[in-house]
């Protein structure tokens, strides 16, 4: 560990919105087999927002909350940094309108400006901003005394309708205090980076000629498309009336490759890993993990971690020099690439290789010790993109604490990525505070609290046609409106903030 001041992440909060949907539910609209999606993905449900419910109540709720919960005034906090994926803005960050909200709750008792001098941006890199805006805030207390910073991440990971990547969709934010001397985990200052450009996953404008917009309105009413170039220069206003040639949309759905993206992680984290090595002084031939008590992963589906570090598994165990014992589980040799008359045919033969290590006890036993507790509340939540790194942190800490394993002293590793793409891989010693802020956090007891949806119901939330909320907001921030007519206030997001209806009521009776 450094010697330099302590700095890490003093506790957490989980927000999961109310509402979820079953996989097996979603199975069978889908004419899907579930034992494939929950036995070989590890998916149980997905957490779906409700009609008031968007990234930026989901982030404010969960700071929030770990503001009431810590005791802070909103004056002690100096930055807000938010990593998300899922903005409705190109300009004005989402962490501007969760500065907003917290606003309106501290207005009556510490005043108007009472987060006046609060830093709030949005870090964007896929999956990962959240942890760039941990790395970020870590050096930035790090550099001054007294600082309190909060990273949120907050996402609502959706996909298209009958999508490949539509049952791995879940939402929700996690906000974490970030100080000196931090009472949960001590963050090490060596971190492993690897970034290339590739397009694994991304969510590009999408840009359509006003002429082709027009024709399809026109085929799908029966009319002939030779109208189509006359009525768009007609129009006057809305969609159509700027004198751009081509409309960009932006849609919070990707465009994405699965099976590349899977390659693009697993090449990532083992190049971030290798970088860290060489930033913390680990020997070329020298385990890097093996001092790691859980590893802790960005989870786009529950079991992705223990589907992708086969390969680091194999590597690491050659250096400790006891892989013999897992080759010998394995009934094919190692592929080599001379054997091969193409890149393709090699790598399938390498990819079924390491299914193969999957597959052996060792191995099992390996990913039960070190991975699969981080892998339970995901299998109940589903992808929360910039958060999901996170959230299988909280699910791992409080699955120990609910075993009475002491992890205090014990070192974390944490693999994040994001398409793009990058990965960071650092690691953090768990503080002897660790036990009284993971009895707070009840993680496992809020999801079983959800409400469960029918098929129909998730439909018209996921199409935007489900005005009314499913379950009214109760103790928490929503969005009241969002601006439609043209003008300078147009797209402008209004929030609210409603109490429990049994607090309303104890104020009434007081």
């Amino acid at each position: 560990m450094s010697t330099t001041t302590q700095v890490g992440i003093d506790d957490i909060s989980v927000y999961v919105p109310q509402l979820y949907l079953p996989i097996s539910t979603l199975a069978e609209a889908r004419n899907l087999e579930y034992a494939k999606l929950n036995k070989g993905l590890g998916l149980e449900a997905m957490s779906v927002p409700d009609a008031h419910e968007d990234v930026a109540t989901m982030a404010a709720n969960a700071v929030l909350d770990l503001l009431r919960r810590n005791e802070l005034r909103p004056q002690q906090i100096g930055r807000i940094y938010m990593g998300t994926e899922s903005s409705v803005d190109g300009s004005k960050p989402m962490a501007s309108y969760v500065l907003d909200m917290l606003t309106q709750y501290y207005e009556a008792d510490y005043g108007r400006d009472c987060l006046l001098n609060c830093d709030v941006v949005d870090l964007t890199f896929a999956c990962i901003g959240a942890v760039d805006a941990l790395q970020n805030t870590l050096d930035w207390v790090r550099g001054g005394t007294d600082r309190i910073g909060i990273v949120v991440g907050s996402d609502n990971a959706r996909y298209e309708l009958e999508s490949g990547g539509e049952y791995t969709q879940g939402a929700g934010a996690v906000a974490m205090l970030v100080r000196q001397n931090p009472g949960l985990l001590v963050v090490d200052s060596n971190w492993g980076v690897a970034s290339r450009s590739v397009h694994d996953f991304f969510k590009p404008l999408r840009t359509y000629t006003k002429a082709q917009i027009t024709t399809e309105v026109l085929a799908a009413a029966g009319y002939p498309a030779s109208d189509a170039q006359s009525i768009t220069d007609q129009a006057a206003e809305g969609l159509l009336s700027h004198p751009d040639h081509r409309v960009e949309i932006h849609r919070d759905t990707p465009v994405f490759d699965g099976p590349y993206s899977n390659a693009c992680y697993q090449q990532r984290i083992g190049e971030a890993l290798q970088h860290y090595a060489c930033q913390a002084g680990v020997a070329a031939a020298a385990p890097v993990a093996d001092d790691w008590h859980r590893l802790i992963f960005h989870l786009p589906y529950a079991y992705q971690a223990r589907r992708m570090y086969s390969e680091l598994y194999m590597q690491e165990s050659q250096k400790r020099g006891d892989w013999a014992r897992t080759a010998a589980l394995i009934d094919m040799d190692w592929p080599e690439r001379e054997a091969f008359d193409t890149d393709a045919a090699y790598e399938k033969a390498k990819a079924g290789y390491l299914r193969a290590v999957t597959k052996t006890e060792r191995y099992r036993r390996f990913v039960e010790e070190k991975i699969e507790k981080g892998e339970r509340a995901s299998s109940l939540v589903g992808n929360l993109y910039t958060s999901s790194i996170f959230l299988s942190l909280v699910s791992t800490l409080e699955a120990d604490l609910q075993e009475g394993r002491e992890l205090t002293g014990t070192t974390l590793g944490f693999f994040a990525y994001g398409s793009g793409s990058k990965s960071k891989v650092f690691t953090a010693t768990v503080a002897a505070g660790w036990r009284e802020r993971a009895q707070r956090w009840q993680l496992m007891q809020q999801l079983q609290q959800r409400r469960e949806l029918d098929y129909a119901t998730y439909e018209r939330l996921h199409r935007g046609l489900q005005q009314q909320s499913v379950a009214e907001p109760e103790g928490s921030f929503f969005l009241k409106s969002v601006e439609q007519t043209e003008g300078v206030r147009q797209g402008a997001r209004s929030y609210g903030w409603r109490e429990h209806k049994a607090e309303l009521q104890e104020a009434k009776q007081a």
